[in-house]
């Protein structure tokens, strides 16, 4: 009989842990309409004690998509974080508490400094107290797999005890091996069936040692009933489970796993390059499913095979995972219906009427510009158009700039907007992109550092737009700002000046 693995979506709070991938309450809302269009079971949808953006943005999921979807987020084994967890998730259709307290000895010992009877204690009350909150609870033994196994079982039997509902068993540094992780798995769900067969039990896994996804699907195999992964394997360090590899893995190896899952997976490569635009962290060519190189054929021999049957070389169609035809071409011609499709087929909402007129209104100047509009051409358009509201007296908007390079000196003049202020001044710099954030640093007054700067082109021909993506050090945090635009060393200056003005709001929300 084939199992029903559900799974659980954590781009949205383990995955948003990665530098730079920080989004703002919209994305996390266009990303959390695309998981629901993937038909993830639940989404952990943040760590709301961690900041009022935060717990503003997983209230905002719940309105947005909690209806169908069951909706988590994370908290310590304090009473204050369950309590945000609670406000924040209360109205979603089949909400749950999600706690997560360490179990391996170098946690216990060194992280909260006291004994195991006590650090145990923590979890029972944790759990003592959700359960007044709400029906569902999930305990997660951090650090599990470096656990002593009868005080990991200790654990869970106190924690079931106490109301747990689900017990998650994490690879929280991942130390694991397919083989050891799924012996722990299967005698931990044995032990747990003796308890309480209605407990779920479930596994989230880390990529450190590259076997998040091998050790997930050991785990299956082994009795684990729920996985928790991430669109891209995106995650902290070296990333979580991808979800991707997991659901096709259980989809073409269904007759040795016996396990199915609910995925629409005609839907994984459109939610893969939706994460990667709002983040602007690229999918290696080569990774599994959902890289660019995943059903290229280059050799000759391969070629030839594929040319004869399919099945040679392949072992799944692109179109299984949406990566064939997923591009319709617009013209000026195409029409609102058909532009109305595309916008909404990438995972962003029309928004009303009104709005929406607007940006066709944009998408037609661009059609008459470029001829062909593709995909990436929609998405620039998209998220110009729903930029942040430079109106805040905080932030600083590019008004107009010149470059002039040379072998002896680059120049840049920059005229910026505050709120009615205008500030310009000129700089020189060791090229073009160099003069353009010197005068831009001098003319906010803001001491950061560039850390990170990339150039992708995102669509093809001359009028191709290029997609910046930076990363910036301002008083110890990191900002990223992504910018697109035909012009190059525009794109540069807007995502600097989207970096800069990420650190203003923060320094603002921190106040």
């Amino acid at each position: 009989m084939t199992r029903k693995i559900i799974v659980l979506d954590t781009t949205l709070r383990d995955g948003e842990q990665v530098p730079g991938a920080k989004l703002n309450t919209q994305q996390k809302i266009e990303f959390a309409q695309q998981l629901k269009r993937l038909n993830v079971d639940i989404i952990e949808a943040g760590f709301p004690a961690s900041s009022a953006g935060d717990f503003q943005s997983v209230q905002e999921i719940v309105r947005t998509v909690g209806d169908t979807i069951s909706i988590t987020a994370l908290a310590r084994a304090v009473k204050n974080d369950i309590d945000s967890v609670y406000e924040s998730i209360k109205l979603a259709q089949n909400p749950f508490i999600h706690i997560v307290l360490g179990t391996s000895n170098v946690h216990v010992e060194k992280k909260f400094n006291r004994s195991k009877d006590a650090v145990l204690q923590m979890g029972v009350d944790a759990v003592k107290y959700a359960k007044t909150l709400l029906p569902h609870v999930q305990y997660s033994t951090e650090d599990a797999s470096r656990s002593d196994f009868e005080y990991l079982w200790k654990t869970i039997e106190a924690v079931v005890k106490a109301g747990a509902t689900i017990i998650n068993v994490p690879d929280t540094v991942g130390y694991a091996v397919p083989e050891q992780f799924g012996e722990l798995i299967y005698k931990l769900n044995d032990r747990l069936k003796n308890l309480n067969d209605k407990v779920i039990l479930s596994v989230h896994c880390h990529n450190d040692l590259g076997m998040a996804t091998a050790n997930t699907l050991s785990a299956i195999k082994n009795g684990a009933e729920k996985v928790e992964v991430t669109i891209n394997g995106l995650g902290e360090r070296a990333g979580n489970t991808s979800l991707e590899e997991v659901v096709m893995g259980l989809k073409v190896r269904e007759n040795f796993y016996g396990c199915t899952t609910g995925i629409q997976t005609q839907e994984l490569m459109r939610t893969s390059r939706l994460l990667t635009h709002l983040t602007g962290l690229d999918v290696q060519v080569n990774k599994a499913i959902t890289g660019e190189n995943a059903f290229a054929h280059s050799s000759g021999i391969h070629q030839d095979g594929l040319l004869k049957d399919k099945n040679v070389y392949e072992i799944m169609s692109p179109e299984e995972v949406g990566a064939e035809k997923m591009e319709l071409i617009l013209t000026a011609r195409s029409g609102r219906h058909a532009f109305k499709n595309t916008v909404e087929k990438m995972g962003f909402e029309t928004g009303d009427a009104e709005d929406f007129e607007q940006l066709f209104q944009k998408f037609l100047a661009l059609a008459d510009s470029k001829k062909e509009v593709y995909d990436h051409d929609v998405f620039y358009l998209v998220t110009n158009h729903r930029t942040i509201d430079t109106s805040n007296s905080q932030l600083y908007e590019l008004d107009s700039f010149q470059v002039i390079t040379n072998d002896l000196y680059p120049t840049a003049t920059v005229k910026l907007k505050k709120g009615d202020e205008i500030f310009k001044d000129s700089a020189v710099g060791d090229g073009p992109v160099d003069a353009l954030y010197s005068v831009i640093k001098s003319l906010t007054g803001m001491d950061v550092e560039l850390k990170d700067y990339k150039i992708n082109s995102l669509s093809r021909g001359k009028e191709a737009i290029g997609r910046v993506n930076i990363r910036v050090e301002h008083q110890g945090r990191t900002y990223s700002g992504r910018a697109m635009d035909t012009d190059i060393i525009k794109a540069s200056a807007l995502a600097f000046l989207n970096g800069i003005n990420a650190a203003l709001l923060d320094a603002g929300n921190h106040q």
